[in-house]
């Protein structure tokens, strides 16, 4: 255990998801936005869910998309949570259903908008990739949300800036894509393992 919630998102791969897991990530990330290079049939998704340990929990990634399509991806693929990463609203996420992520912008969204019971990701903001950027978000404005409400850290995080993150941040976990990946959608293990090293060096640092 790492002490801290850790997604790996952006998998394609029954490798690669199993490696996460097995490093200890929490959850397993697919995105089912086509617009993304890391896009994953749902079909794919759910034979690469089922080959995950029972407790690695899985989320779909969606981007203003039908709640019909969303519901149908989550039951087929039988994911733990949806995250929401477009423009959607409050009342869009309460519809979801199951647990929900919503991905916001430091300063973009008001806090009190969101209800407690839905998770907040802060990544940074793109109108065309919606995420995996690869670019940091304002890890002190980030700060200020997370000392809060619990929320999770996206945005530009790699194994050589993980540990500076948490401490400037203190985020409930973090969700990390692009900085362990060898091209969009490939994971590369050894900078899984070393990112996963770093979280690990963090917490058993005396306090």
């Amino acid at each position: 255990m790492t002490g801290m919630f850790v997604k790996i998102c952006g998998i394609t791969r029954v490798e690669d998801a199993l490696a996460a897991a097995e490093l200890g990530a929490d959850a397993i990330g697919f995105i089912f936005w086509p617009g993304s290079p890391r896009f994953v049939d749902p079909y794919r998704a759910r034979r690469i869910a089922a080959a995950l340990p029972r407790l690695v929990r899985t989320v779909g990634v969606f981007v203003d998309q039908p709640a019909d399509y969303i519901a149908g991806v989550a039951n087929l693929v039988r994911l733990f949570a949806v995250q929401l990463h477009g423009d959607e609203t409050p009342h869009a996420v309460a519809a979801v259903g199951r647990p929900a992520i919503k991905s916001i912008k430091p300063g973009a969204n008001r806090l009190e908008d969101w209800p407690s019971n839905v998770t907040l990701l802060l990544d940074a903001h793109d109108p065309v990739k919606k995420g995996g950027t690869g670019t940091p978000v304002d890890w002190n404005a980030a700060a200020a949300i997370a000392a809060r409400r619990p929320m999770l850290l996206a945005g530009g995080l790699t194994p050589e800036n993980i540990a500076d993150a948490i401490a400037c941040v203190r985020p409930f976990g973090v969700d990390v894509s692009s900085g362990v990946e060898t091209s969009p959608g490939v994971k590369n293990h050894a900078r899984m393992q070393a990112l996963f090293k770093a979280i690990h060096g963090y917490h058993n640092v005396p306090a």
